[in-house]
């Protein structure tokens, strides 16, 4: 293999890694509420900041028969303890209302 290949290689790799491996949060303006869509890979780690977000949760639950709730809305203390959860689809700024 000449260096030319060995240099198209090695570039299109680093390429590749680095845009898999620069996923962001991406957020969304719906009414006025800015939604931030959770993407993978997920966090692992958060600080313990309190910033409350509302987050929509998958509950797990699917309906044969009749539609029903398969999501449900989640006070988070921050948007990173959110998108920890694997569950979370995504989150709005604020604490839910009850």
């Amino acid at each position: 293999m000449n260096n030319l290949h060995k240099f198209l290689l090695i570039s299109f790799s680093t390429l590749f890694i680095i845009a898999c491996s620069d996923e962001q949060p991406v957020e969304i303006e719906v009414a006025a509420q800015t939604v931030t869509k959770c993407t993978n890979p997920r966090p692992e780690m958060c600080t313990m900041d309190y910033r409350p977000v509302c987050a929509t949760k998958d509950t797990g639950v699917r309906c044969v028969t009749e539609p029903c709730d398969s999501t449900e809305m989640v006070t988070y203390s921050n948007g990173c303890s959110a998108c920890s959860d694997p569950a979370v689809l995504s989150y709005v700024p604020d604490e839910c209302k009850k």
